[in-house]
């Protein structure tokens, strides 16, 4: 399918603007960017709540933002644990406000946000451990949340959701959280890739080679292999043991080709698994509503498909 023409205009008047090429940037910079992106989201949907708290990370309080769905009996809900975008060096709770308030309606579940570290003020593995340590603390404390401890779902988009697979490679084979499923919203999955998706897309359509060769600069500390697969997660040794998969993409996403990569990893591992690419569309179109009008149905739909994966 060709291009969405909404993205087409999109990406059209981005590129008459002629930005500096993203490994020029500063951190600060990185993160306007993201945020000024995100303010293209659109019409922000009612919730029946939203609730600021903070619960223990891996060295100190994290932030929290709970969202509960319109509509929300008075009982137990569904949660998905949601981890924002932003290349692990941006994005925030405010920025990712609009997509959790419509993840939430959508899906029906209470949508817990977590401000995990970025870096470079905390690089890998911070992130990941903050991830990890919020998601064990909301299943041992799930009625304090309001939420059925058998329906967790451990999610995120693009670098969130990369930290979300990561999450639930980690509990794999253990005790400690049975997670109902992973939602994984234009993950990256390989940042060595190699693919066809990366070569044919890997300029000019918004999430460029030189964003991730960047924020990788950041994220990772001398030493650390970009391979090792809590970065890279489709370079995991073993997946038959995570929890059951909703994955997302986008076709004209550099990252497509890994998150398809990975559903059919997953499948032939034995993982039940979800996956829809979403044609015609760019990275991040599920926040710009305001300039791609799909978005709002691509919203509803993923919301269908996480309900789905609930048992």
């Amino acid at each position: 399918m060709p291009l969405d023409p909404s993205a087409k205009r999109f990406l059209g008047a981005l590129a008459a603007t002629n930005p500096p090429s993203a490994r020029s940037l500063t951190v600060e910079e990185r993160r306007r960017a993201l945020q000024n992106l995100l303010g293209f989201f659109g019409p922000v949907e009612q919730v029946a709540k939203v609730e600021n708290r903070t619960l223990p990370g891996a060295q100190d309080e994290r932030p929290v933002r709970l969202y509960t769905p319109s509509g929300a009996a008075n009982e137990a809900l569904p949660a998905l644990i949601f981890f924002h975008g932003g290349g692990l060096v941006a994005g925030s709770l405010d920025t990712h406000d609009g997509v959790c308030r419509s993840l939430a309606n959508a899906s029906g579940c209470r949508v817990i946000a977590l401000d995990y570290r970025l870096a470079p003020e905390y690089r890998f593995p911070a992130a990941i451990a903050d991830c990890h340590a919020a998601t064990l603390w909301i299943g041992a404390h799930a009625p304090e949340f309001g939420i059925d401890p058998k329906k967790i779902i451990v999610g995120g988009d693009s670098a969130g959701a990369t930290l979300a697979a990561v999450v639930c490679q980690m509990l794999a084979n253990k005790s400690e959280l049975n997670l109902a499923a992973q939602f994984l919203l234009c993950p990256i999955m390989d940042f060595c890739a190699q693919t066809d998706s990366r070569r044919a897309y890997g300029e000019g359509y918004l999430v460029d080679m030189a964003t991730l060769e960047h924020d990788l600069m950041y994220y990772l500390p001398p030493g650390v292999d970009p391979s090792d697969p809590r970065v890279s997660p489709l370079r995991a040794q073993e997946v038959g043991a995570v929890p059951p998969a909703c994955i997302h993409t986008a076709e004209f996403d550099p990252l497509c080709d890994e998150g398809k990569a990975y559903a059919d990893r997953l499948a032939a591992a034995g993982v039940r698994t979800s996956y829809f690419c979403h044609p015609g569309m760019i990275h991040l179109f599920y926040g710009m509503g305001a300039v791609i009008p799909y978005a709002r149905a691509a919203r509803a739909q993923i919301g269908a498909a996480i309900r789905c994966m609930l048992p």
